[in-house]
């Protein structure tokens, strides 16, 4: 807070632990007050004009040198998001990576916030626009990329000249305080990235309902984030959410199988199936499905799961005890919906898995398309798997559902792939390949429940954490009739 670390003053802390060991305790969580994030709001107002007025460029600058501070820390970063988060190394060396392409590219943003010049239709009037600063953002990030999604959302913010008071998780408060270490390491002033951890209902609602606070970016999930916006709306802040997601995969029968069934297990199972762009539903074209399903079960039966620093794991933990019993109760209600366990379904209690939060790689065939395993999200490994008859009926299953942020299709059709394009109601597609990933230079986010307000990442992201002010200069020297718009 303003360039200082300190203890809460309430006095309150919470365990922070390694959900695939959970005698592996890392540390102590404090858990501050409205008050504090009050306080930490204040700093940020006091020290955002200066920010406003440093060459644009200069901040862009700065965000480099964060970049560069995190390429060196790249491994100690993701050996502790593992301990803290329990995705495998090689996924939390992944997210690192993507950090650093998204600094990397954000930094550049610094040399790039142009406006227009347009003409006018008042003769002798010079006119353009500008970006301005909106002023203190706040940024309410989840746990399961708890370095990717910080810095997506803190680094545009700084370059458009704002400053931040950021809540993290607090399932991942460890590399918060990595991250929000190497942005003041890097030179950022004080009172510019304030770190305030505690809860959503009091710590993250301080931040939406203090109006010194004038934009809000969240990503979490749908009855958060759609409580978020109603109130930070309704005190007419600028607001972005980033919601669920329950994203499908259609093959079909000119597939490449392989290729398809590698893209369905990395989608459903890989981060735990913790992710909003995971693979949550497999909607196969009848005559391949019965292939599909046993090659898909093989794969899924051969991966290791277990503690992600050991180098030979596959799958990690469910993050905590709660989302562990969330993710059993969802495979108790596939099996009371009469969906067909192909394996997996039950959590895994040998003896490198009694310590931690493990279920097994689990898929379900002969889903209904409007059973809960099929509509709801289930941020776990479980894959509802969906038989259709044709391209069109699979299509119209891909839609059946409220979510609407990534989906992918297997085919070689080039009719059938535009027309999926075209016909899909999801912000992200992918052909021939998986449901995941996002790239640095590109938008990210979803239609529907998934996302409301402006998208994250690429050029769209200063969108967001930016005002446009547009100019007209008179250059007559003389008095002249008004014009009225």
């Amino acid at each position: 807070m303003n360039g200082e670390w300190r203890d809460t003053a309430t006095g309150r802390h919470a365990a922070n632990v390694n959900p695939a060991k959970t005698d592996d305790v890392l540390g102590e969580l404090p858990l501050s007050s409205a008050e504090e994030a009050a306080e930490a709001i204040a700093a940020a107002k006091v020290a955002q004009p200066g920010w406003a007025d440093t060459p644009a460029p200069e901040r862009g600058r700065l965000i480099a040198r964060v970049q560069r501070l995190m390429a060196e820390r790249a491994e100690d970063l993701a050996r502790a998001l593992t301990r803290e988060e329990g995705k495998i190394l090689r996924e939390a060396r992944g997210e690192v990576q993507k950090t650093l392409n998204i600094l990397e590219f954000v930094a550049g943003e610094g040399l790039r916030l142009s406006g227009d010049t347009m003409p006018s239709e008042i003769g002798h009037t010079f006119a353009y626009t500008v970006r301005e600063p909106i002023g203190v953002v706040g940024a309410i990030t989840p746990w399961n990329f708890p370095v990717a999604i910080p810095c997506w959302k803190i680094a545009p913010a700084l370059v458009a000249g704002n400053a931040v008071v950021f809540k993290p998780a607090s399932l991942t408060p460890q590399t918060a305080e990595m991250v929000v270490s190497m942005f003041a390491e890097a030179g950022l002033p004080p009172g510019l990235l304030n770190l305030v951890y505690g809860s959503g209902s009091e710590v993250g609602s301080a931040i939406v309902e203090d109006p010194r606070v004038r934009a809000l970016s969240f990503t979490g999930s749908n009855d958060v984030g759609v409580a978020l916006y109603a109130s930070a709306a309704s005190r007419g802040k600028k607001v972005q959410c980033e919601m669920g997601g329950k994203n499908p995969i259609l093959v079909l029968e000119d597939a490449d199988l392989g290729m398809a069934v590698e893209a369905t297990a990395q989608g459903a199972f890989g981060s735990t199936g913790q992710r909003c762009t995971a693979t949550s539903r497999a909607v196969l074209v009848d005559s391949i499905a019965d292939e599909f399903v046993e090659r898909l079960a093989e794969k899924a039966r051969a991966l290791v799961v277990g503690d992600g620093l050991d180098e030979s794991v596959d799958m990690g933990p469910s993050v905590d005890e709660a989302q562990f019993e969330t993710v059993l109760e969802f495979i108790g209600a596939g099996r009371e919906d009469g969906a067909e366990l192909v394996t997996g379904g039950e959590p895994l209690t040998g003896e490198s898995h009694r310590r931690g939060y493990f279920v097994a790689p689990t898929i379900f065939d002969r889903v209904e398309r409007k059973s809960r395993i099929a509509q709801e999200e289930i941020f776990g490994p479980v894959l509802s798997v969906i038989r259709v008859g044709d391209f069109e009926e699979g299509l119209d299953a891909c839609n059946d559902t409220r979510y609407g942020l990534t989906s992918s299709i297997y085919t070689q059709d080039a009719s059938r792939i535009f027309r999926f394009v075209r016909g899909i109601e999801t912000g992200i597609t992918h052909v021939n390949s998986p449901t995941m990933g996002g790239e640095a230079q590109l938008p990210f986010g979803g239609t529907k429940a998934t996302g409301v307000g402006m998208r994250e990442l690429g050029k769209t992201a200063i969108d967001f954490y930016s005002e446009w002010k547009t100019v007209y200069i008179d250059y007559t020297g003389r008095k002249r009739e008004a014009h009225f718009y």
